[in-house]
């Protein structure tokens, strides 16, 4: 059987890096907080426009934030994700603290 080539990425014994769970996860995680169960991603811009839920104003094209939908809907999963909203990140970090 041939052997393919050792990695030159790191050097031959050493031990692998440590996995970045969030990096694998897309930058995405749980978060539980009084209003529920999330899901939340971390996205570095699209190229659409979105109205912020939390300000009202534009998370305009390009600009990293936050894209969030409950974890924990009624109706399923599928319905969650549908009802996903994008927030800027101060916005999402803030939401508790308008109330």
């Amino acid at each position: 059987m041939p052997r393919g080539r050792r990695s030159s990425k790191r050097p031959y014994g050493a031990p692998p890096e440590a996995l970045d769970v969030d990096r694998a996860l897309g930058g995405r995680r749980s978060e539980s907080a009084a209003d529920g169960e999330w899901t939340v991603q971390h996205v570095r811009g699209g190229a659409k426009t979105y109205t912020c839920p939390g300000c009202r104003q534009d998370v305009t094209p390009g600009t990293p934030h936050v894209v969030a939908w409950r974890a924990d809907a009624l109706l399923g999963a599928e319905v969650a994700v549908e009802g996903r909203r994008h927030w800027h990140s101060s916005c999402w970090q803030a939401r508790h603290h308008r109330r």
